[in-house]
C-alpha cells in the first residue's frame, strides 16, 4: 500500500512546492487538487484553531468553518468578478484569472496548515482568550499575505498582456475582503470562549459586521 501511495504523495508534495514557489513557468495544480488542498488545509487549521480551552466540539465546528468561510466567500464573489472582467473586456482571460485566484486560495490553505503547530504551541503558552483571538488574527494575516504574493505572481503575465487586469485584480480583492469579513462575522465564533457554551453560531450571528463596527466606533467617540 505504501509503495502505491508513494508516487501520489510525491506528486502532491511537488505540486504544493510549486504552489508556494509561485513560478510562472510552472503550471499550478489541477482544479481538483486545488480544491482538495484548500479543504484539507482549512480543516487542519480550523481544528487546531478551535481547540483552545480543549473543547472538542468547538474544534469540530471550527474545522468546518474555515474551509466554509473561504469557499463560500469565493463563490459569492465569482459572479461579480465575472461581470467586472466582462465590463473590462477581459472575458476571454477569465479562466486564467480564476486559476490565479484559486491558486492563491490554495496557498492560503497550505500556509494555514503549516501554521497549525504554531497555533497549538501558542495555546499551550497563553491562558487569556483575547490573546488567543489576536494570535489567530495575526496568523490569518500571514496566510492572507502569502496568498496575495501568489496572486500577484500569477497575475503578472496577465497584466503584462493587458494592463486592465490590474483593475480586475483590485476589484477581486475589494469584493473578497468585503464578503469575507461579513462571512467571518456570521460564522463566529472560530475560537470558543471556555466561559460560554459551545455553539456553531453565536447569538445575533446574522447581523451586519459593518453596522456593528460602526456602532462600536460611534460609542467610543461619544464617550
Amino acid at each position: 500500500m505504501g509503495r502505491v501511495l508513494e508516487p501520489v504523495l510525491r506528486v502532491g508534495l511537488a505540486e504544493i512546492d510549486g504552489l508556494l514557489r509561485g513560478q510562472e513557468d510552472v503550471a499550478p495544480p489541477s482544479w481538483r487538487r486545488l480544491l482538495v488542498v484548500g479543504i484539507a488545509g482549512g480543516l487542519l487549521y480550523g481544528g487546531v484553531m478551535g481547540s483552545y480551552g480543549l473543547q472538542p466540539l468547538q474544534a469540530v465546528y471550527s474545522a468546518l468553518k474555515v474551509p466554509l468561510l473561504v469557499g463560500v466567500a469565493t463563490l459569492v464573489c465569482l459572479p461579480n468578478f465575472y461581470t467586472v472582467n466582462s465590463v473590462l473586456g477581459l472575458r476571454e482571460d477569465f479562466p486564467l484569472a480564476m486559476r490565479a485566484i484559486l491558486t492563491a486560495q490554495g496557498t492560503v490553505a497550505v500556509v494555514l496548515a503549516s501554521l497549525a503547530p504554531l497555533t497549538a504551541f501558542l495555546y499551550a503558552s497563553i491562558s487569556e482568550y483575547g490573546l488567543a483571538v489576536a494570535a489567530n488574527g495575526g496568523l490569518f494575516l500571514v496566510a492572507a499575505l502569502a496568498g496575495q504574493v501568489t496572486l500577484s505572481r500569477r497575475y503578472r503575465p496577465l497584466i503584462a498582456a493587458n494592463p486592465r487586469h490590474r483593475l480586475g485584480r483590485a476589484a477581486w480583492l475589494t469584493l473578497y475582503i468585503f464578503v469575507a469579513i461579513q462571512m467571518a462575522w456570521v460564522l463566529r465564533p472560530f475560537i470558543g470562549d471556555p466561559r460560554l457554551p459551545t455553539r456553531f453560531f453565536r447569538s445575533g450571528a446574522w447581523g451586519n459586521a459593518y453596522v456593528e463596527v460602526a456602532e462600536l466606533l460611534w460609542n467610543l467617540l461619544v464617550r
